[in-house]
Parts: C-alpha cells; sequence; structure tokens
C-alpha cells in the first residue's frame, strides 16, 4: 500500500473546529483519513493531529468535542498592529529564516499570558500527552534564529511541550521554552508545512489558511510542488462558508463550533476527491 500523509494546517481554534468537522464529513462519506502513515501538523493543524493519532478518538468524537462549550480555553486576539506587521516583515525578508527572526522578535517582546498558563489549556485540549506509535511531525521555529524544527516521537522534547510550541502565535501566545531556547508557531514557516509530505505517495492537504504572501509559501504552492514530483494530492480550503464562520478573531474560542458545523457541511464537496487520492 502507498504511503499516504495527512497534512494539517494552522488557523486558530476556528481552525481546530474547521479541520475536525472536514474530516468527520468526510469519514461519513466513505473517504477516512483516520489511517494515514504520516500525520503533519502546523499549530491547530498539530492539535488535531495528536488527537487523531491518540487511539483516544473517532472522527465522530473529535467532531463532537469541538461542538461543546470551549471550557479552559483563553481568547487571543491579533490586533490590526501586529497584522501589520506580520505582513511588512513577510514582504521585507529575503528568506523565511529572516521573517521567522523577525516575528520571533515579536513575540519575544509582546505581553502575553504565563507560558505555564498557556501549556495547560494546551494539555487540556490533548486526551494523550504521549507521542502516538504512529508517525506524527509537529512543526516550530526558534524565536532568535528563524530555524525551523520538526518535533516527533524520538526527539527527547514532550507532545504537550512539542503542540505548544507550534501554537504559539506571535503577539499572542507565549513562545515555548524547550532545550534552552524559545519556539515559535509552525505557522512562521508555512501556514501548512505540506512540502513535509514530499516522498508520500498520497497527500491530503487540509488547508484552513489558504494564502502565502512573501517568502512565506501558500498551501496551494506547496501541494502543486507535491503534484509536481508525481504524488497525488488533494487540498481542501475554507469555502466562502467557512470563511463566514471563521469570523474576523479565529483565536476566539467562540469560534470553533461555527467552523466545525462549516467543516462538516464543506466536506461533501471534496469526498469523491479525497476517496480517489486516497
Amino acid at each position: 500500500m502507498a504511503d499516504r500523509a495527512l497534512v494539517l494546517g494552522g488557523g486558530g481554534l476556528a481552525g481546530i473546529g474547521w479541520i475536525s468537522g472536514i474530516l468527520h464529513g468526510l469519514a461519513g462519506a466513505g473517504a477516512d483519513l483516520w489511517d494515514a502513515d504520516t500525520v503533519i501538523g502546523t499549530s491547530a493543524g498539530a492539535v488535531v493531529g495528536a488527537q487523531l493519532t491518540s487511539g483516544k478518538l473517532t472522527p465522530t468524537t473529535l467532531y463532537e468535542r469541538q461542538l461543546a462549550a470551549p471550557a479552559g480555553e483563553l481568547t487571543g486576539h491579533l490586533g490590526s498592529a501586529a497584522t501589520f506587521r506580520y505582513a511588512r516583515a513577510a514582504l521585507s525578508s529575503r528568506t523565511i529564516e529572516s521573517y521567522g527572526r523577525k516575528l520571533g522578535r515579536m513575540a519575544l517582546a509582546a505581553r502575553t499570558p504565563d507560558e505555564a498558563a498557556r501549556r495547560a489549556v494546551i494539555a487540556g485540549r490533548l486526551l494523550s500527552h504521549d507521542w502516538p506509535e504512529r508517525r506524527l511531525l509537529v512543526t516550530a521555529v526558534q524565536a532568535h534564529t528563524g530555524e525551523f524544527r520538526v518535533f516527533e516521537g524520538a526527539c527527547g522534547v514532550g507532545l504537550v511541550d512539542a503542540v505548544a510550541a507550534s501554537c504559539a502565535v506571535p503577539g499572542v501566545w507565549p513562545p515555548v521554552t524547550l532545550d534552552g531556547a524559545r519556539w515559535i508557531d509552525g505557522g512562521t514557516r508555512s501556514p501548512a508545512n505540506a512540502h513535509l509530505a514530499a516522498g508520500h505517495d498520497r497527500v491530503v492537504v487540509i488547508a484552513p489558511i489558504a494564502a502565502g504572501g512573501g517568502v512565506l509559501h501558500a498551501a496551494r504552492t506547496q501541494a502543486a510542488r507535491l503534484a509536481d514530483a508525481g504524488a497525488r494530492v488533494t487540498l481542501i480550503t475554507p469555502d466562502r462558508a467557512a470563511r463566514t464562520a471563521f469570523g474576523r478573531n479565529g483565536l476566539d474560542p467562540a469560534r470553533r463550533a461555527p467552523a466545525a458545523r462549516a467543516g462538516f457541511a464543506q466536506a461533501a464537496a471534496h469526498a469523491a476527491e479525497v476517496a480517489r487520492t486516497w
């Protein structure tokens, strides 16, 4: 059987909900992605990927968790000034590492919730705090150097810490301290990091954030490169209804349930193509 990779991109709490809705809807339509050989998770996708590979949830129960009241969550908000700094950094950087360093400086200087409090939120989202037997890749970026790192089971870093690092949105959440360094959101390398699926024969990319900009490679660009290299690839990005459900602040816990319902509704439009790919 061909190696199959499932790529789950970043997108805040709305992204977690939407990805979960997509997975549940696809499974109900006969295109279950639960048996992926490799799961690649960035930010929101790291949270879903850790749950998917834990062996403790089905697509249905993962979806139902998104509809429940978001107890224990913190509300984040990326203001207009921070959004402008993101855009300026992307357009003024010549390399992706330079972009990561700029956002790293922003993250290190920002006033954010306590690192331990934020870690507790991530721990509360995961039913298992152990790395799964299946291959799970979790992405992050070193705040000082812009270095890209992929955490997995044998890396010596705990799963909760790796996922927390991948979810550390610069300017909103605190960088995560691991191995004597500070780490920020893997989405500062790419919203999806679908390039990590290179070498797999069949790839499905579920990307809440479709766009890139400057040195930040879009999920669509990465998916096209995988296809050019010979992989069978399906890319799913939010439709208009899903984008509306995300609202103006995808970091608001209240957006998780509407986004999940939108993902579930959207899944039917992609089920046939996903089944052919998978």
